[in-house]
Parts: structure tokens; C-alpha cells; sequence
């Protein structure tokens, strides 16, 4: 490019402090952000990509880090001299942020207009009732559906998508010159996701200001940066403009974070991952149509193992001071089947009712109306004694491990504790030898039998959440957006590990998630739900290929294809 930077970061050390000493976790990057440019960075968690961000923000902690050298300079300043009042008279003024967590970042004890006008107030000179004006303004332009409600509301009171639209137009109130996005969209849903990319790119074009976009999904960051600079442990391995960076791309781990990735083109044995690009020893190995239908036919010629019929869950609320009911329906007359041997996936967006059904079926969270039948038995109303022995047989993998696992216990202890309450093996010797077995078919080793969960990465606590989940040897397993927190390359791992789990003890899974690509990739059958009904059912590569309903359509089509 012709024109200055904006923004310029020159041979950046950052380190953080350890019991062991300091550990460098970016190795002196450089890169320029130009005006009227969108920069996307793509990488893993540890890549480096958000501390480069906190630095230029000067949000990195001052206790735990160091910046042993480089520069960064805005507007021709070097701002890593700043002083603690000239970097906030610039933050949220000059150069503003998109947090990953609007829920974190909220205020959650101040209603959301007050939040935007409060950063009005600070950086400008205008009225309180022209800031008033100013972030109904903002509401309208970000796309928030009813901006006067928003504006009295308190952020938990609105969804996840409504969070990350008050964020936005908190960060852009004061009109910056540099907006960085860090992970906005990480934890919405596809059509969601879509929307708030396609809101930025229209108030960038709009406004001229220059964004950094960072994630770890480069098919989603292709359609919106101009030029894409690729991160893998504190350095940046590739950059160029986005088309060669996806089209032809020059390092295998660029190669990998595409090809890590489920197609919806055509179905993979298996995935490849990272170790797989950077060793060469990809499979390029497909299921066939032919063989998909003669495992089908094995599968559906069989009595169903789980039968889901009319199933209701209701919930109450008080509305009125007079404390007068209000009914939700969360899971509205669903029925279905799931037959041993099969994964049934299960999508649709938040609040559809996708994990309600999945604890109603687990019987967490009964259901208010309808039967369930397990292996031709109805199982809706067990006493005690059966339901323990119902969930050897039924079992859950959670979204979020770490949440599931007791930090006071050890990981070996935590896998041998089902296999106790069960009165599976006969002494605790035999339990350990399964529990190492198991460890070493999930991936991990011997040798962690005795660490403790925050040890562990977010990818390895998925394996001990799967470790535990088929150490009592259970026969249908509901996975909760088990993957949908894991990195490309940890997703594709975590994903092989549950296909070939599946073919080696003959698991049956019920695949709960929101992104479409990944439960295109592990799904026999599909259904997908839609404000707790069921909009749609069937072969899942039918679906994908001619879908019946709208809904579906509008969900398959908003998934980042990439270029």
C-alpha cells in the first residue's frame, strides 16, 4: 500500500511472568494496519493474535507482563510510552474494542444506554440529552430492533447477538480511527454470526475507519478482511491479501486451519489435522454414497434404542406484580427415533430448545408432557433405583469440561469415580488399569492419571470430559456443543476421537450444536429445531443438498464458506 499506516507494530516482545520465569509468547511480530482497511488475524489460543490487541490497548496486566521490546506507533506515537492518562484519553476515543464476551464486558449492574452514553459523556462535550439522542442513533445504526426497550434494559435481560450490537456501538460512539475486533462472534449463532459481520463491514464502509478482526476461523475472517496475516505461537507465519492467503495458501499450518475445517462438498473418513499438514499425512479417504446407504440400511433395519414421543418441557414465569404465570413451551410435541449404532445431529440456533431436549431426554430437566421409551421400555417416570441404573446407559458429554470436572480432584480419580458409583470392576487396581487404558485411547497419557483439571488445555479437558463419559461403558451419548469452544484444529481432533470411539465400543450419539459444517460432518440423520419444534428431519446430506424449509435454507447459507 501507497499510504502510511494507521497503525504500526515493529518487532513486538511480549512475555508474561511465571513461577518458572518469563515466558515469551510473542516473538517480535510486525505488521502496519492501514486507513479504510479491514486486517484479519487468524490463529489458535496461544497464537498470540488477542495480546498483540491488549498491548495496543494497553489492557495487558502490568503486574504479570513484560514488553521487552518493540514499538507501536499510532498516528506517528509511539503509544507504549504513553502514560496511563494519555492512553485512556485515546481508548474508547481513537482506537476502541469489540471484546469476544459482551457479557463479561458489560456492566451488568447499569442498563445498556447508560453504558453508551457514560463513554459519550467522557470523551465529548455534549448534553446528557444530546448523548441521549446520540446512542439511540447508535442503536438504530448497529440494528438493535427496538432501541428505546434496549436503551432501559440491563444486559442480561437481551440476547447474546443484542449483547454484541451494544458493544459495537459502545466501541464506535466516538467515531475511532481504529476499531479492533476480537473474536466478536465466537459464541453466536451462524445466522447471527452473519449479520454482525455483515453490520461491520457496512459501518466501516460508512465510516472509514480501519478494523483489526481477529479469530481462529479463517473461512469466516475471508469474507470480511482485506488482507489476512496468519499467527502460530507468537509469530506470524504468512500474511498477504485474502485471496492467495485462502486460494494459495504457502505454509501447511494456513493449510491445515482450512483444511482442518469440515466441507460441505464432501464427506471426509476423517478430518485432517495440524500434525497431518505438517508431517504430510493426510488422508484424502471419502465415505461413499454407496457405502452410507448400506450402513443406513444396517442401521434403520433395527427397533429403535431411544423413542422420543410428544415430548414437552414448560417453564413459568412471573411477569406482572401480581405475580400472574406466563407458559414457555421450550420443547413444543417432539417425537423422533435414534437407533443404536447412529449419530443424530441436532441444530439449530440459541434458545431453540436443542439442550433442554437433551436434559429432558436425560431426565436432568424432566419433561412436562410426552413418554420416552429406551430400548422399547418406557422410561418417563423411573423411581431412584432405576434411573442410577439408566444413566450407566445414557450418558452426557458438556460443553464446557472444565465447568463439569472437580478442580479437587484429580483426573484419574474423576474417571474412577463413575466406574464406583456403577459397581463396575471389582477393586480399585482394576478401575486404574481401565482408567489409563482409557486415557491412552482418548489421546492423552499414563502419566496425567495424576495431575488436576487447570493443568490441562481446553482441548485435553474435552478428552478427560469424553474419558469419563465412556469410562461406565454407556450406549447413548448426548454430546452438548461438545466441540463448539475448541479451536479448528482441536475440533478435528476431538471429532475423529468421537467417530472412532463410536465404531470401537458401538456408541449411539445424539449431536447437539449450532454450527451446521461440523454436524454435517459427524451426522447419520439430522433435525433441526426451530422455537422448540422440529422444522425439519432427515438423511443429513439430503438436508444439506435440497433443504424443505426456509429456516433451514436461511441457516445452511449463512455458514462461512470462505472464498
Amino acid at each position: 500500500m501507497n499510504q502510511s499506516p494507521v497503525l504500526s507494530i515493529q518487532n513486538l516482545r511480549v512475555a508474561f511472568k511465571s513461577n518458572t520465569g518469563l515466558n515469551e509468547v510473542l516473538h517480535g511480530i510486525s505488521y502496519d494496519l492501514f486507513p479504510n482497511e479491514i486486517l484479519g488475524i487468524v490463529g489458535e489460543s496461544g497464537s498470540g493474535k488477542s495480546v498483540a490487541s491488549l498491548a495496543i490497548m494497553g489492557l495487558l496486566p502490568p503486574k504479570n507482563s513484560v514488553i521487552s521490546t518493540g514499538e507501536i506507533t499510532f498516528k506517528n506515537e509511539d503509544i507504549l510510552q504513553y502514560s496511563q492518562t494519555q492512553l485512556e484519553a485515546i481508548r474508547g476515543q481513537k482506537i476502541a474494542m469489540i471484546f469476544q464476551e459482551p457479557m463479561s464486558a458489560l456492566n451488568p449492574s447499569m442498563p445498556c444506554g447508560t453504558q453508551v452514553q457514560e463513554i459519550l459523556l467522557q470523551h465529548t462535550s455534549i448534553t446528557q440529552k444530546e448523548a441521549k439522542n446520540e446512542v439511540m442513533r447508535l442503536f438504530n445504526d448497529v440494528k438493535i430492533p427496538t432501541p428505546n426497550e434496549t436503551f432501559k434494559k440491563y444486559p442480561h435481560e437481551i440476547s447474546g447477538g443484542q449483547q454484541q450490537r451494544v458493544m459495537i456501538a459502545m466501541a464506535i460512539a466516538c467515531k475511532p480511527d481504529v476499531l479492533i475486533a476480537d473474536e466478536p462472534t465466537t459464541a453466536l449463532d451462524v445466522t447471527v454470526q452473519k449479520d454482525i459481520i455483515a453490520l461491520l463491514k457496512t459501518l466501516q464502509k460508512e465510516s472509514k475507519m480501519s478494523v483489526i478482526f481477529i479469530s481462529h476461523d479463517l473461512a469466516l475472517v475471508s469474507e470480511i478482511a482485506d488482507r489476512i496475516l496468519v499467527m502460530y505461537k507468537g509469530e506470524i507465519v504468512e500474511s498477504g491479501d485474502t485471496k492467495s492467503i485462502f486460494k494459495t495458501p504457502k505454509e501447511d499450518y494456513t493449510k491445515a486451519l482450512i483444511g482442518a475445517r469440515p466441507t460441505l462438498k464432501s464427506r471426509l473418513k476423517q478430518l485432517p489435522t495440524i500434525s497431518n499438514f505438517l508431517s504430510n499425512t493426510i488422508s484424502k479417504q471419502v465415505i461413499s454414497k454407496a457405502a452410507r446407504t448400506e450402513k443406513h440400511k444396517e442401521i434403520y433395519s433395527q427397533a429403535p434404542l431411544l423413542e422420543v414421543i410428544n415430548l414437552e418441557k414448560t417453564y413459568f414465569s412471573k411477569s406482572s406484580f401480581f405475580g400472574t404465570k406466563i407458559a414457555f413451551k421450550a420443547v413444543d410435541n417432539v417425537s423422533f427415533k435414534v437407533f443404536s449404532g447412529e449419530t443424530m445431529g441436532l441444530v439449530g440456533e440459541s434458545g431453540c430448545g436443542k439442550s433442554t431436549l437433551g436434559k429432558a431426554i436425560l431426565q436432568i430437566d424432566k419433561a412436562t408432557a410426552g413418554t420416552l421409551k429406551y430400548k422399547g421400555n418406557d422410561i418417563t417416570n423411573l423411581n431412584k433405583k432405576e434411573m442410577r441404573s439408566l444413566r450407566k446407559e445414557i450418558q452426557i458429554i458438556f460443553q464446557d469440561p472444565y465447568a463439569s470436572l472437580n478442580p479437587r480432584l484429580t483426573l484419574g480419580k474423576a474417571i474412577m469415580e463413575p466406574m464406583k458409583v456403577h459397581k463396575l470392576f471389582k477393586s480399585d487396581a482394576e478401575r486404574k488399569a481401565k482408567t489409563i487404558e482409557i486415557l491412552e485411547k482418548v489421546g492423552l497419557e499414563a502419566s496425567h492419571f495424576d495431575r488436576y483439571p487447570h493443568e490441562f488445555s481446553g482441548g485435553q479437558r474435552q478428552r478427560i470430559g469424553i474419558a469419563r463419559t465412556i469410562a461406565v461403558e454407556p450406549k447413548l451419548i448426548i454430546c452438548d456443543e461438545s466441540v463448539s469452544a475448541l479451536d479448528i484444529s482441536v475440533q478435528a481432533q476431538v471429532l475423529n476421537l468421537l467417530n472412532v470411539l463410536k465404531e470401537d465400543y458401538g456408541f449411539t450419539y445424539i449431536f447437539i450444536s449450532h454450527d451446521l459444517a461440523v454436524v454435517k460432518f459427524m451426522s447419520d440423520q439430522l433435525m433441526v429445531m426451530n422455537h422448540g419444534k422440529i422444522e425439519e428431519i432427515g438423511e443429513a446430506d439430503a438436508i444439506y443438498k435440497s433443504p424443505q424449509k426456509q429456516y433451514t435454507k436461511t441457516l445452511i447459507e449463512a455458514i462461512p464458506k470462505g472464498l
